[in-house]
């Protein structure tokens, strides 16, 4: 039979067979031999030992399209980060590291913020105007009233989607609303430290309808990136292509120090934005600082 593998748990890797059935699978011990580690995510073909317990053994890892480093996972289609709008207020450098470390993996994202009933359409606008040449789409939805949920049942299907961001912003909820069977524990915010309790543990798949998976990932409050060089970051930023032609150094300018960038005059300009151009210069000084040692 063929599956795949939504999660694991202590040696046993749970393969859906695609319709409604979950097996407790092993892994046979070729694998390890080979030097391969099953993944969520993995296309599998898989013997079933014991139909009434659902019991397995998974026979052979079918090709992957991907492999992702973190979280660890294959076959990965696309993710949706998602940040509330406010309560608690969106870390944008938080942000703008996992949009790099996506795209660093060629996966593409779709960033979500979620909670707009609790703010004002300028906070939408603000948002909006700072990601728009960023390469990703905007969504801005609430799912305390079900507003925009609609567009991203639409933007999931037929797709394996990575869902992640920081704790207490509603990704359990939305899994819980695309998916009821999920089941997941949900958290609240603390009204103290404004973040939310990981409620999340481990990256696991949810079927929520044919051939449509979603990954629920454990929340984030803080994000290092281990690669690229510092030279290569500018890549990252797909907005700051358009300006590059203005800079005296052409393609050897970090936009960062340089007398003449057109980056940086764009950023002046008001033609690329000020909160990105910050990141990039913070996360360039944090990746230069880091080849030093």
């Amino acid at each position: 039979m063929k599956g795949k593998i939504i999660k694991g748990i202590a040696g046993f890797y749970y393969v859906h067979d695609g319709h409604d059935k979950l097996y407790a699978c092993k892994a046979k011990g070729i694998f390890r031999k080979r030097g391969v580690k099953p993944l969520v995510g993995d296309d599998v073909e898989f013997t079933v030992l014991d139909e009434a317990d659902r019991e397995g053994n998974i026979e052979e890892i079918l090709p992957r399209k991907n492999q992702l480093v973190r979280p660890a996972s294959a076959n990965v289609d696309q993710a949706l980060i998602v940040f509330a709008i406010t309560e608690p207020e969106p870390n944008l450098n938080l942000l703008d590291r996992f949009l790099v470390m996506m795209r660093i993996q060629q996966v593409p994202v779709t960033i979500c913020f979620n909670k707009v009933d609790l703010e004002r359409e300028k906070g939408r606008l603000r948002y909006q105007e700072i990601y728009k040449d960023s390469g990703c789409q905007v969504h801005f939805i609430s799912i305390y009233e079900e507003q925009g949920t609609e567009e991203i049942r639409i933007l999931l299907r037929g797709r394996t989607t990575i869902l992640a961001g920081p704790s207490g912003v509603g990704k359990s909820s939305l899994t819980n609303l695309l998916q009821p069977l999920a089941g997941m524990e949900t958290g609240e915010v603390s009204k103290k430290i404004q973040r939310g309790r990981h409620t999340t543990r481990h990256a696991e798949l949810f079927c929520v309808e044919e051939d449509t998976y979603l990954m629920d990932t454990p929340g984030f409050s803080s994000l290092a990136l281990e690669e690229p060089e510092a030279r290569e970051l500018k890549e990252y930023f797909p907005e700051f292509a358009g300006f590059s032609g203005g800079c005296r150094f052409g393609a050897d300018c970090v936009h960062v120090g340089e007398p003449v960038c057109g980056v940086k005059e764009a950023v002046r300009e008001g033609k690329i934005s000020q909160s990105r151009y910050d990141n990039y210069r913070q996360l360039y000084q944090e990746l230069k600082e880091r080849r030093r040692y």
